[in-house]
């Protein structure tokens, strides 16, 4: 039983990294941008959300500032991508790699440090209960935020007049021009708020999860995300959905051990990536089921008045 109460805290937490960065790309590209820097806005966060809790010993302080971090390098994608209309994939790229190198050099010298991760969140009776209370009960604060942000994203996106914005935006955005939306300042705050949410995915990565720094910890979670938005079909029930499970291959590894399985630990760490190939593949075998949720215009360059760009 202690296994498998492991088993599912292990997974909650986990997955926590793939929802909080997959959720903040959906709500970029509901609006039409496709943002493939998630990798390395995840890296920035997580370094200076590391530095922040390593010298002040304040998590709070610490997500702030990753969230700030990642916003900075979203604002850069935003500017480049919206704003001079260059091309979303090479710009998100190009972001990919800068966020990943300015973190190695920001982070060398707290390579291999350690710091105090954040505690469990207490909570009266529910946290005491037998089996389900260790299970789902006595996670940090972040978990449960996480969820209340998915809820939040799917009803703002399914019932509110601002989500029904965002998505005009996404599937028309010159239409959505002609009606008085203002598309590039809707398009740069769907933007920074996934940076935000990226950056809040690599500080709970180097400080929740694995609460130590070393370069390349990130270890292509925020591509993960990027592809979690595609094995959602751009819908947040499914994206949670989607998390949970690359959570939980994510610890495959210690799954494993426990069981007394005799696999090369090469083989389980490239398990998460595995399992992500396989679901694209299985995805893109019925196209007709993505059309009917991805947003028309992602990826497409707006130009103001310009309906033939």
């Amino acid at each position: 039983m202690a296994e498998i109460e492991f088993l599912v805290a292990g997974t909650i937490a986990a997955s926590t990294v793939f929802l909080l960065a997959a959720l903040g790309e959906l709500v970029a590209e509901k609006s039409g941008m496709l943002n493939l820097g998630v990798e390395g806005m995840m890296a920035l966060g997580a370094v200076v959300g590391f530095i922040v809790t390593k010298q002040t010993g304040d998590h709070f302080l610490a997500f702030l500032l990753a969230g700030v971090a990642g916003m900075a390098i979203a604002l850069v994608f935003a500017v480049t991508a919206i704003t001079f209309m260059a091309s979303q994939v090479a710009t998100g790229l190009a972001i990919g790699i800068l966020g990943l190198g300015m973190a190695a050099t920001i982070g060398n010298s707290y390579e291999s440090q350690t710091v105090e991760p954040l505690g469990e969140l207490d909570i009266p009776l529910l946290g005491d209960l037998p089996v389900v209370g260790a299970m789902f009960f006595q996670h940090d604060v972040m978990v449960y935020i996480t969820l209340l942000l998915a809820g939040a994203i799917a009803v703002t996106m399914t019932r509110t007049r601002i989500g029904r914005i965002i998505r005009a935006v996404g599937e028309n955005p010159h239409a959505a021009q002609a009606l008085g939306c203002p598309v590039p300042t809707i398009r740069y705050l769907c933007v920074l708020f996934g940076g935000c949410l990226a950056g809040w995915a690599g500080c709970y990565a180097a400080t929740v999860l694995t609460p130590l720094w070393g370069d390349g910890m990130i270890a292509g979670r925020g591509w993960i995300a990027i592809a979690l938005v595609v094995f959602g079909t751009w819908r947040v029930g499914r994206l949670i959905v989607g998390a949970y499970l690359f959570g939980f291959v994510s610890l495959s590894e210690l799954i494993a051990q426990s069981v007394g399985i005799a696999i090369p630990s090469q083989v389980l760490t490239a398990a998460p990536y595995a399992l992500t190939i396989i679901v694209l593949a299985i995805i893109s075998r019925h196209p007709e089921r993505m059309r009917i949720h991805v947003p028309f215009s992602l990826g497409e360059v707006f130009a103001r008045d310009r309906p033939d760009v």
